[in-house]
């Protein structure tokens, strides 16, 4: 059996670290607000080129926070991409805010830039974008677009810790940017955790205050806030991790390489390569026709997948108030028909990518 993901050898490959982190943890009885928690915040901003990060209880609490500081409210319009985790869009309710949804470009599969300008209007607030996969978005017509409206924007980077466009860490072209360290990520917990990282020291203050009881000291309360801190025991076990994601992301860009070179004569679509972006492979999503026959035949060869937003946001029951209908945003429509995600996963052996391409081409 080839898993979707493989976290077991991952943590056999840094045990001894990982279990020292936890013994210290444990026994140092600082599990909230620990030094390691600290100590990762300041690793993690200097990985991803940002001056301020604060950790988290989870990527939501992080998108909740980065809407609240930048003072979403009840009325305004935010522009979402369609193709993303529900958590994008949900955590808008928080603050009262009415999500917009943007179609998304075939080949990147991030949201369409040229949509952005029909989808303004005098209650548009801001935009959200989201490195899908692993894969940075176009930022330079958004940057423009948000520029000249007088919008926020902010990067969802749940999926793409280490991701570049042009150079650029993904993260620091916003006001805000968010991650999330799901134990799937590319960085991950062994939990839930997130983090909201900025360049903006008044913001990260705000957050900071929020995501801590809104409060200056142990019982000097400035605001009514949120308990959406980041368990120390969690940032242990990320600061660990961390000293391993430049090899790891490595080996994921390697891999794609190799899955590129046995599938491109295949009538799939493969994930989007361009030299302009650093993309990271949190999943590696092929476009297929024939997604019915080609997961039939990954699963008689005992090969894991997944099938990731199977339907978008704009259709799912949650956004019937909203009235969208089939056929709105037609390329988000068909790609979810059609999107099947590979095993991708640093650990994952070159015989075992060949098998699952051999599995594939037969399907054709």
């Amino acid at each position: 059996m080839i898993p979707f993901m493989d976290l077991e050898t991952q943590y056999q490959a840094i045990q001894p670290e990982i279990d020292a982190a936890i013994f210290n943890v444990i026994h140092s009885y600082k599990f909230i607000n620990g030094p390691e928690v600290a100590k990762f915040e300041g690793n993690f901003a200097a990985a991803q080129d940002l001056k301020y990060m604060l950790g988290l209880a989870s990527g939501t609490a992080a998108l909740h926070l980065a809407y609240e500081v930048l003072g979403l409210k009840p009325g305004d319009e935010v522009i979402v991409p369609t193709m993303t985790f529900i958590a994008t869009a949900e955590a808008l309710k928080q603050v009262g805010a009415k999500p917009v949804f943007a179609d998304i470009d075939p080949v990147s599969y991030n949201i369409d830039c040229n949509s952005l300008k029909k989808l303004l209007t005098k209650k548009t607030k801001a935009v959200v974008i989201v490195h899908l996969h692993g894969n940075p978005c176009e930022m330079e017509p958004v940057v423009n677009f948000c520029r000249v409206n007088d919008l926020k924007l902010i990067e969802d980077c749940a999926q793409a810790h280490l991701a570049e466009y042009k150079g650029r860490k993904v993260g620091t072209f916003g006001d805000v940017a968010t991650f999330s360290f799901y134990p799937g990520k590319n960085l991950g917990a062994y939990g839930d955790a997130g983090a909201l990282g900025t360049n903006n020291e008044a913001l990260y203050e705000k957050a900071k205050l929020l995501a801590n009881h809104g409060r200056e000291e142990k019982y000097i309360h400035r605001t009514e806030g949120y308990n959406y801190r980041l368990d120390t025991l969690q940032a242990a076990i990320l600061d660990v991790k961390l000293r391993y994601l430049p090899r790891w992301t490595d080996q994921r860009i390697n891999i794609a390489k190799k899955y590129r070179s046995l599938l491109n004569h295949l009538p799939i679509t493969l994930p989007e390569m361009n030299p302009d972006k650093k993309h990271v492979y949190h999943i590696y999503a092929v476009a297929t026709e024939r997604r019915d026959k080609l997961s039939a035949t990954l699963k008689a060869h005992k090969i894991a997948f997944g099938i990731h937003y199977p339907l978008s946001l704009h259709l799912q029951p949650a956004y019937s108030y909203l009235k969208y209908k089939p056929g709105d945003l037609p390329i988000s429509e068909r790609l979810s028909n059609q999107f099947l995600s590979l095993p991708m996963y640093a650990e994952l052996a070159e015989i075992e990518i060949e098998k699952i391409c051999r599995a594939i081409s037969s399907v054709y």
